[in-house]
């Protein structure tokens, strides 16, 4: 009978045993949370992983593979595997995937360590180095070879019983992914494991409601993309910065325009239906929409996003935005000819203050800015002058 390693965990320390007891039987897999030794044909990268499949662009495993290797930086895991082998202390987490074959043989999806199970490998195969020009390795060192023949994984009967240990290390934990990441994540436990959302943040010590503002964010892009028009794919930029839209949907401003509550905006489709032309408005906003040939209104959170916080919940700047106005003068607009006079006059002031400030160690007798001083002395008396005419109340010399 063939024979896999299996390893004490107290131990720390491999025993022989039958290559049946690495196989889950029953109802309930036999070796759940013991750690065994699968060779690394047996074991696939993870195609639910919301890490890796938010970045790839299909779900092979060379796919998947080549999206570890470019963006997630494989070869510093590679690297130190070749030099140092396998930590048989850093056991991958895995699930079944699908029944054994005829020959006995159980093969798993790693859940937990999918860069680890890249490197190795990248390490064992120089054809799939080639392929992804994986350049940066060469291969593993002889004596330390024998680390990858098989690895330790540690088996799981399903997905479900890992959910916490990952909200708490992805998303608020050591290794947190990226915020899009986050959301799938939240997203798939809510919706096929059916945990409240607000478990999930009391879950893994979530005590700044990110948990929350996330998958807030993640309805109301599956929203817009299955009932409003909008594609993610479409979007301008090359990076999806997730973070302007779940910052925008937490803010009530916004959540007016959308007709939702900060409440009911934690279920999936949240947005009414009449207001799902605003839901796509607020997306090509934020994100453009390149078959249209619509950039972005929304270059960076300040000041744009804010701006486009108060356009919303002006009826004037948001048509001025709508007819083309830039964010910038629809601002203005939503801010009132009085609340702009004001600041406006209180940055004049300011600003020419620094100037007096610097006046004898900055100017040096250029006539051109003698010429704007004069220049401003000319508009500032028409401006006291349109200002005395329309006060009812003449200043005196005493006011300040």
């Amino acid at each position: 009978m063939g024979k896999v390693q299996v390893v004490n965990r107290a131990m720390r320390k491999p025993v022989n045993t039958p290559v049946e007891a690495t196989v889950p039987s029953g109802e309930k897999a036999a070796l759940e949370h013991r750690i065994i030794r699968v060779h690394p044909d047996q074991l696939f990268l993870d195609e639910e992983n919301p890490r890796l499949t938010s970045s790839a662009s299909g779900t092979s495993q060379e796919e998947l593979l080549r999206v570890l290797w470019t963006e997630m930086a494989v070869n510093e895991v590679a690297i130190s595997v070749a030099a140092n082998g396998f930590f048989e202390e850093e056991p991958l987490f895995v699930v079944p995937r699908g029944r054994p074959g005829a020959d006995g043989k159980q093969n798993y999806t790693v859940v937990e360590g999918n860069r680890r199970l890249a490197a190795v490998k990248l390490l064992r195969d120089e054809n799939l180095r080639k392929r992804l020009k994986a350049t940066d390795i060469q291969g593993i060192r002889a004596d330390r070879a024998h680390t990858i023949e098989t690895l330790p994984v540690s088996v799981y009967s399903q997905r479900k019983d890992l959910w916490q240990y990952f909200g708490f290390r992805h998303i608020n934990g050591p290794k947190a992914w990226d915020a899009y990441s986050k959301a799938l994540y939240v997203a798939k436990v809510n919706q096929e494991y059916g945990i409240p959302v607000r478990q999930v943040a009391e879950s893994i010590g979530d005590e700044n409601y990110t948990v929350e503002r996330i998958y807030r964010g993640y309805c109301l892009l599956q929203q817009a993309e299955e009932q409003a028009g909008f594609s993610k794919e479409d979007r301008v930029a090359n990076r999806f910065s997730f973070s302007h839209l779940y910052t925008a949907a937490s803010q009530p401003e916004f959540q007016r325009f959308l007709g939702i509550t900060k409440e009911n905006s934690l279920q999936k489709n949240p947005v009414p239906k009449k207001h799902l032309p605003h839901l796509k408005e607020l997306l090509e906003w934020l994100y453009g929409n390149r078959s249209e040939g619509k950039q972005p209104v929304v270059r960076t959170q300040f000041p744009d996003l804010n701006y486009l916080r108060a356009v919303v919940s002006a009826p004037i700047a948001l048509h001025a935005l709508r007819r083309g106005y830039p964010i910038e003068r629809a601002h203005e607009i939503s801010v009132g000819d009085t609340t702009r006079f004001r600041e406006s006059l209180s940055s004049a002031k300011e600003e020419l203050l620094q100037a007096k400030a610097t006046v004898t160690t900055g100017y040096n007798g250029e006539s051109d800015l003698f010429h704007v001083a004069e220049d401003i002395l000319e508009v500032a008396q028409e401006l006291t002058e349109e200002m005395r005419r329309r006060s009812s109340k003449p200043r005196k010399d005493g006011d300040r």
